[in-house]
């Protein structure tokens, strides 16, 4: 087994203990070895066979035993027998939004169903609006999260693609005569979630990378295996694609396969004006003529009387048309980020230190760091009560001066936005923290005119600097809160309030198309990691690649300002 499918395991065993009513702490240690386990950036069967298991991070004897027993036998008991008391159908129920473990016991217990098939006609019998608890509007909530869940495509996350692409190219690099290998399709374009891997090789023998691909560890179907293609399946359901192509093609190969689809018939239009035909392979003169080939993708933008556009801006977005005027933004990069306005310590539910944490920034570059542990309402994150806060101030305060001037430590929270529309804390103590971050965790499922109100009384509060993931969404579990974003975005041009693209991938909240209006609108922007973890930190490679969708400068984003603009923004505003 592989480190996703213990994750998995894991994952399966805490949402059956939730459903059969386990005390809170055993399922939250199994989430956590999940969640590590999925993170983990070492195979787990090293770790068992060098003996090592309890030196992962949240797996203890109790679950390194079990992970041991699941490595040997391929089974385990202990969930074979939690299957026996809880169906593991009712799993895929939590995954409706709001259907939470109390209530999916409540409903398969007293109805004996266990399917979403069942419990779709059960909903719509209304037979769920006389249970305990329930209600009419939970009845419709169900009905509601039963269809955001049948709108949910399969595609895979950007977090989980990325790194599998880049660890399948980086094996494909190493086969003898591989001159390059790129990803390609909507991965190469940086879209929040992704259908198949799609990788493309230049190299002038094709079947030793056909060898190297289809004998890759973790694969367990070969789907395809050709001269110029192949497809593979990895255990957890991932599918990829190689292609191979001479390398004085590459550059066409590379173009065409990146796509869109919509900016790909843009060029060809544009080649036919020309009197050129473009394929894949190459370029050819519409009468006839000898073929022109690109080695590379700044060949065939040049062929074309065009700069080099970048992947991130290939959706038919208006990009040729800039191109054509040489108006391409010059898209921020993530050496251009020099702060970091979301980052959680031990001080709620962070892994480190605020001193290891600003210490692991400090040394990717990051030169301010805002520490917005949890406001207190959420509970399941330890969120910090305003005495927590003064403790945690005297704690930054000897943190930096162990530190110096090698980085800056902001005081600040990611302060609950409430579910009757209030702030966590009184704005008395608000103003006395560096930098405010409201956020939405919890009821997100409001009516469409409730949610937003609740956004817009922190936008309003004129102590409140940032809107963190201003929809709340999870890619690929959780829609958004269907908040009405034009009230946001004029809210927020008026107030001057700064909205996050979370850079989580599985956040990525604001989206690009979102981001890219409120920029329009002079909306100041901030790209922040969210992170828990050193490892975190990184994450901000996906948030910058969602800005640069969204047609973003360095220029656009307060988290590129010099450290004395930044402060003088937010003196100004507080």
């Amino acid at each position: 087994m592989n480190n996703r499918q213990l994750a998995d395991t894991f994952t399966l065993i805490a949402n059956l203990s939730e459903i059969k009513g386990e005390i809170i702490y055993k399922t939250l240690a199994y989430r956590k070895a999940a969640e590590n386990l999925s993170g983990l950036g070492r195979d787990v069967n090293d770790y068992w066979k060098e003996g090592k298991l309890e030196e992962i991070p949240g797996v203890g004897k109790a679950i390194a035993e079990k992970i041991d027993e699941l490595l040997r036998t391929g089974k385990l008991e202990f969930l074979e027998k939690l299957k026996k008391e809880v169906p593991t159908s009712l799993a895929d129920w939590l995954q409706v939004p709001g259907l939470g473990p109390k209530k999916i016991a409540l409903i398969w217990k007293t109805l004996n169903i266990t399917t979403l098939t069942e419990l779709e006609a059960a909903a719509k019998a209304g037979k769920l609006r006389d249970l305990p608890g329930m209600g009419e509007k939970s009845e419709s909530a169900i009905l509601t999260g039963l269809e955001s869940l049948s709108r949910r495509s399969g595609r895979i996350p950007l977090g989980r693609a990325y790194p599998l692409a880049q660890e399948i190219i980086g094996q494909l690099k190493k086969v003898k005569g591989v001159i390059d290998a790129q990803p390609a399709g909507s991965l190469r374009r940086m879209r929040s979630t992704i259908g198949d891997l799609d990788i493309l090789v230049a190299a002038k023998d094709s079947k030793p990378v056909m060898e190297a691909f289809t004998n890759l560890s973790g694969v367990v179907r070969v789907l395809g295996k050709g001269e110029t293609k192949s497809s593979i399946e990895f255990g957890d359901g991932v599918r990829a694609q190689v292609w191979v192509h001479p390398p004085e093609k590459f550059g066409t190969a590379l173009q065409y396969a990146t796509g869109s689809k919509d900016h790909n018939v843009q060029l060809r239009q544009l080649a036919l004006d020309q009197g050129l035909s473009l394929s894949e392979h190459s370029f050819a003169k519409v009468k006839g003529g000898k073929e022109i080939l690109c080695a590379t993708e700044e060949e065939v933008y040049q062929t074309l009387g065009l700069p080099w556009i970048p992947p991130e801006l290939r959706e038919d977005r208006g990009e040729v048309q800039a191109a054509k005027q040489n108006k391409l933004p010059r898209l921020i990069e993530v050496k251009d980020i020099r702060a970091d306005l979301q980052v959680h310590s031990n001080w709620s539910d962070g892994k480190l230190t605020m001193l290891e944490m600003a210490q692991a920034a400090a040394k990717r570059g990051i030169k301010v760091i805002a520490f917005t542990d949890h406001s207190v309402s959420l509970g399941v994150t330890g969120g910090l009560s305003m005495d927590d806060h003064k403790k945690q101030a005297a704690e930054i305060k000897k943190t930096q001066d162990k530190l110096g001037d090698s980085i800056l430590i902001l005081h600040a929270s990611e302060v609950e936005i409430k579910a009757d529309g209030t702030l966590d804390y009184p704005d008395k103590f608000l103003a006395s923290l560096d930098l405010v971050l409201a956020s939405l965790h919890t009821s997100l499922r409001q009516p469409r005119e409730k949610v937003t109100q609740r956004v817009l009384n922190a936008i309003r509060n004129p102590h409140v600097d940032i809107i963190g993931h201003p929809t709340g969404r999870l890619i690929p579990d959780r829609e958004g809160a269907d908040l009405d974003m034009d009230a946001i975005f004029n809210a927020a041009a008026e107030t001057g309030v700064a909205l996050e693209i979370n850079a989580s991938p599985y956040r990525l909240d604001l989206d690009d198309m979102y981001a890219r209006r409120a920029n329009a609108l002079g909306i100041p922007i901030t790209i922040n990691t969210d992170s828990h973890s050193e490892a975190d930190l990184d994450m901000l490679f996906y948030g910058v690649a969602t800005a640069r969708r969204a047609w973003l400068t360095k220029e656009d984003v307060i988290n590129c300002w010099s450290t004395k603009k930044l402060l003088d923004w937010l003196k100004k505003r507080g």
